[in-house]
């Protein structure tokens, strides 16, 4: 019987050793080391076993969560400058979950990237309760009219078909001003919130054989680009769906600030 004592206590060991090296932990395998909720000091502990599977703390918050409390948990996350403000949208993501693991870190704490209460109660303690504003920060004013409360947080472009206009804003502030011109109705430029996927300085469509400088792709062939016909004839003509720019030195400026990434609001005021 000794010997099966012996191997249950390997085993046990063992499986502990391997979860803990998925979780990203340096562990022994008599000391995996966890903590409890509630206590005031993240300390070493063994896992609990049931079986072969280490218990680990429940999550109040984890990757797919949404909602004001993630909102918050981002915007205390934020205020330790470990996630970016652009991410301060209700959903817990990878952006998120990131930041979670790297706070978990520098508290000593397994890098779970999941909240729990112990990891919450941790957070509340290194940050201030967060206000109003550092939660929905007001949308950028221009010329008397707010944008697209989505400008208001990160870098992006934002692009307001009503009065013509691009904006290139950064944490609410408007860096950069341009004339832009839309699709045709049959081609419309798409409206919504996106992302810059790719960039091409020297692009040319292979669907309209027609060149596209400074081409900021957001969605599908559509992309934020210099246009020599819109320069030429102005709101005389449109695009076949892209956001064409007249600007030649702006979007020159333009195309060198903006990253893969950043944000692209396109909507009617």
């Amino acid at each position: 019987m000794r010997w099966i004592r012996s191997a249950l206590v390997v085993r046990n060991g063992l499986a502990a050793v391997v979860v803990a090296a998925l979780a990203g932990t340096t562990l022994t395998a008599s000391a995996a080391p966890e903590y409890r909720a509630g206590t005031t000091e993240a300390q070493p502990v063994q896992f609990e076993v049931s079986g072969e599977l280490p218990i680990y703390p429940k999550a109040l918050w984890s990757n797919g969560s949404s909602g004001v409390a993630v909102r918050k948990v981002e915007a205390r996350l934020i205020q330790l400058k470990l996630l970016d403000k652009k991410w301060l949208d209700d959903s817990f993501g990878t952006m998120t979950r990131s930041a979670v693991k790297k706070f978990q870190t520098s508290k000593g704490i397994p890098p779970l990237g999941y909240v729990d209460e112990f990891t919450w109660t941790k957070l509340t303690a290194a940050t201030k309760e967060p206000t109003q504003v550092e939660l929905y920060p007001p949308a950028p004013v221009v010329d008397g009219k707010k944008l697209d409360p989505r400008c208001a947080t990160g870098v992006a472009l934002c692009i307001d078909k009503t009065s013509r206009k691009l904006r290139y804003v950064v944490d609410g502030v408007v860096k950069m001003q341009m004339d832009v011109r839309f699709g045709a109705q049959k081609t419309a430029t798409r409206e919504g919130g996106f992302t810059v996927g790719w960039k091409s300085r020297n692009h040319v469509s292979k669907l309209y054989d027609s060149p596209m400088p400074y081409a900021m792709f957001f969605s599908g062939g559509q992309a934020v680009h210099y246009s020599s016909d819109f320069a030429a004839r102005g709101y005389n003509g449109a695009s076949h769906g892209c956001a064409n720019i007249r600007d030649l030195a702006k979007i020159k400026v333009l195309f060198d600030e903006v990253k893969v990434g950043d944000k692209v609001i396109v909507y009617r005021s």
